[in-house]
């Protein structure tokens, strides 16, 4: 049997436009050269991740098969371009997926119920979770089948009150026994412009509340990781040199670091019921593999 532990990690926050998608690809795209198995799974039905790792959808690839027993696992991971790295795809009808998974009274548990198998097999050193930026069914569902949580965080005024949304359900799943083992591993700062002083501030704020579990890595903006989507790459295998291929390589170690540093069976870390408040009015000036 394969001793290998997957780390299922599910990379969420309700809003948009936070970096969210780009850290999926670029993280997998890090781990890849430190020779991990990555397995993404894009969960949001834009399909942003699987474009991103050059692939296009198709219908019936997706979770959206597995969740409603139409289709194995094993027959919608594709392969991507780039190797160590696996893709289960979106689709537009994992829209529909709310209202199948609704429907059922195991609701919370369909999604860790579909990766059963990837974990037991062992295949795969990470999950990497796509979630959507939404509030609904599927993203409670993939938080439920999750390890641990990253929050990707813009570095601007409004980002920090999505912070109580993500920490409030993580206690809930606590509460319920629904995941009393899921904890929030760590706050990534995205889109960090060091010319305004508002981005500084607000990632001292966070720092300054939520601690170590807030990653030392900050991710610039760049106009080279707006751009490498477009060629279906991440940045990381785009423009290696850019600064931001460079930041998500040094959040890629860091992360890594903290995993082979936490056994499977540790309690999860507290979180903070509230984020800090805003640190000013002041407006940013920032531009914007097959199974066996």
């Amino acid at each position: 049997m394969n001793e290998r532990k997957t780390r299922v990690i599910a990379i969420a926050n309700q809003k948009g436009g936070v970096g969210k998608t780009t850290t999926v690809v670029n993280l997998a795209a890090a781990l890849s050269l430190m020779k991990k198995t990555v397995l993404v799974i894009d969960l949001d039905p834009q399909a942003n991740a699987t474009s991103g790792l050059g692939l296009q959808r198709q219908p019936g690839y997706s979770l959206y098969p597995i969740l409603t027993g139409a289709a194995d696992i094993a027959d919608v991971i594709q392969p991507t371009p780039f190797e160590n790295i696996n893709i289960i795809p979106s689709e537009l009808d994992l829209a529909g997926a709310e209202i199948e998974i609704a429907r059922r009274g195991n609701h919370l548990s369909v999604v860790r119920e579909a990766l059963d198998r990837v974990l037991v097999s062992g295949v795969f050193d990470y999950v990497l979770m796509d979630c959507p930026p939404s509030l609904g069914i599927l993203m409670t569902s993939s938080l439920a089948a999750a390890d641990a949580i990253i929050v990707t965080m813009q570095c601007e005024y409004y980002a920090m009150e999505g912070l109580s949304v993500i920490t409030n359900i993580i206690k809930q799943l606590h509460d319920s026994g629904v995941n009393p083992g899921l904890r929030l591993e760590g706050i990534l700062m995205t889109m960090y412009d060091g010319r305004t002083r508002l981005a500084m501030d607000v990632v001292n704020e966070v720092r300054a509340h939520f601690g170590e579990i807030v990653y030392e890595t900050l991710i610039p903006r760049s106009v080279r990781v707006s751009e490498a989507p477009s060629f279906g790459q991440p940045v990381v295998f785009y423009d290696p040199s850019n600064r931001g291929a460079v930041a998500y390589k040094a959040f890629a170690k860091e992360f890594a670091k903290r995993f082979s540093s936490v056994p499977a069976d540790t309690a999860p870390a507290p979180v903070a019921a509230e984020p800090p408040a805003p640190p000013s009015n002041e407006t940013s000036t920032a531009e914007t593999s097959t199974l066996p």
